[in-house]
């Protein structure tokens, strides 16, 4: 019984949604540790801005919607939670 219930909580936290998107674990976590990586990047690129607002104007609303438009299609076959 308790094997049965680690084993559910093992799937749901590491296999579900991977496969929810047709990735595997690794394909998931190397496409999220991108998005990450983008995502600090556009955040460094904001501080920047915030201290010379003359400096990457656009960076950040940029990268926002360049990710929105390569994510989005993806998450549209998925039931929300």
């Amino acid at each position: 019984m308790i094997d049965r219930q680690l084993d559910r909580q093992f799937a749901r936290l590491f296999v579900d949604h991977p496969r929810a998107v047709n990735e595997t674990y690794l394909e998931h976590m190397a496409a999220s540790f991108t998005v990450a990586v983008r995502l600090a990047a556009a955040a460094f690129k904001c501080v920047v801005h915030a201290f010379v607002p003359g400096l990457c104007k656009t960076a950040g609303s940029d990268a926002i919607f360049k990710l929105h438009g390569e994510i989005s299609p993806r998450r549209f076959d998925q039931p929300t939670l």
